[in-house]
């Protein structure tokens, strides 16, 4: 089994993070949005198919019910973002399990031959991820993230609103 978490997060990657947060707001009933715009990923901490890779997106948090949503907006660099909104236009990108130890579960999840095909970490490792490909699984990604207590508790002051 490569993670056991619950899944903690649903995603969408867009070209218009303002659009898709009105339309989710509007149409599902979702929010409030808050917003960090360009977040940076810095080549040291982060890895796109075992390169090193320097990326910067928007990203936009809510909550409905317990269940993070996250919008991710590409600005600059290559991602599985990137890649994903060149192929297939906005949509649904991944769904994300939390994990207790990451590197255990991206070694499971490779010798289950579910490929690793980008990693990261950012707040001097308070968050880890990395995407897999979850084609196999009907998803195109699945993200796992060990997530510390600095970012529970960022995550949790949004959801309490």
């Amino acid at each position: 089994m490569i993670a056991e978490g619950p899944i903690i997060q649903i995603a969408w990657v867009t070209d218009d993070i303002a659009a898709t947060e009105v339309l989710l707001r509007e149409q599902f009933g979702s929010g409030p949005w808050t917003r960090i715009p360009d977040v940076h990923f810095d080549r040291e901490h982060s890895r796109l198919r075992g390169e090193p890779q320097e990326f910067t997106a928007h990203v936009s948090l809510a909550y409905a019910g317990e269940l993070q949503l996250e919008l991710i907006e590409p600005v600059d660099g290559r991602s599985v973002h990137t890649e994903f909104l060149a192929d297939h236009g906005p949509g649904l990108h991944h769904v994300c399990f939390a994990v207790d130890d990451l590197a255990s579960a991206c070694a499971r999840a490779e010798a289950a031959g579910v490929p690793v095909l980008q990693t990261g970490s950012m707040m001097d490792g308070e968050i880890e991820f990395a995407y897999l490909d979850g084609s196999s699984g009907g998803a195109p990604y699945v993200e796992l993230a060990r997530i510390g207590p600095q970012m529970l508790a960022f995550y949790e002051a949004i959801r309490a609103g």
